[in-house]
């Protein structure tokens, strides 16, 4: 699947711990409807037959809604429920033999942290990449923070386009507006909302002014 930039715009990333016990593919069709551009399938608790059950389910509504889903990490998985593509990190597989399991056609997303990185992923055959984390999170607390500085760095490195990661909110996303990125991604700014469909009307629109103007 090929994507445009602006479908990084609103990035939704998995995590079921902020659900409160409400199903999850229920809840990303809420807020693709509501206007989530990409969603990232991220869940390292779940067992593989678990997993592969919701991410049937996340491709069915993606797909019907053209929004492109990636899986984190699991390349096979990718492969076997044809999702639009794979989100490694720097610790998980070589990016280049990931884009050789992959094909040409699907997306490759690749999360770094400083420019020689960034270069490489791109060298490597990364379609975007994620940067973070650029504000504290409790979603990833061992993340490194980086600063606005180095997301703009970064991004004035590479020709990929580059999605914002870690912290992101609706009071802080507007400081990501000199940075060059195309959009933010968040996990509990949207699922952690009593109401997730107005946490994501509300981000987009700040999201649109910040990233598109």
């Amino acid at each position: 699947m090929k994507f445009s930039k602006n479908d990084l715009l609103l990035y939704l990333v998995t995590d079921r711990r902020w659900l409160n016990g409400k199903d999850l593919s229920e809840e990303v069709q809420v807020c693709i409807d509501a206007g989530v551009t990409f969603v990232q399938l991220r869940d390292k608790d779940m067992d593989y037959t678990s997993l592969k059950e919701e991410a049937i389910k996340l491709k069915k509504i993606c797909t019907e809604k053209h929004v492109p889903l990636v899986i984190n990490d699991y390349v096979a998985l990718t492969m076997e429920i044809d999702a639009d593509g794979v989100h490694v990190g720097q610790n998980d597989m070589d990016v280049s033999e990931v884009r050789k399991m992959i094909g040409t056609d699907k997306i490759l997303g690749v999360s770094v942290q400083t420019v020689e990185q960034a270069i490489r992923a791109e060298k490597d055959g990364a379609d975007y990449l994620g940067v973070g984390a650029i504000f504290p999170t409790t979603t990833k607390v061992e993340a490194k923070n980086l600063n606005i500085h180095m997301l703009r760095d970064i991004c004035e490195s590479v020709s990929i386009p580059v999605v914002a990661i870690g912290g992101i909110t609706k009071d802080n996303v507007k400081n990501l507006s000199d940075s060059n990125a195309n959009g933010a991604a968040v996990v509990s700014a949207i699922l952690a909302s009593l109401d997730v469909a107005d946490a994501t009307r509300e981000l987009k629109e700040i999201c649109r002014e910040v990233f598109i103007g």
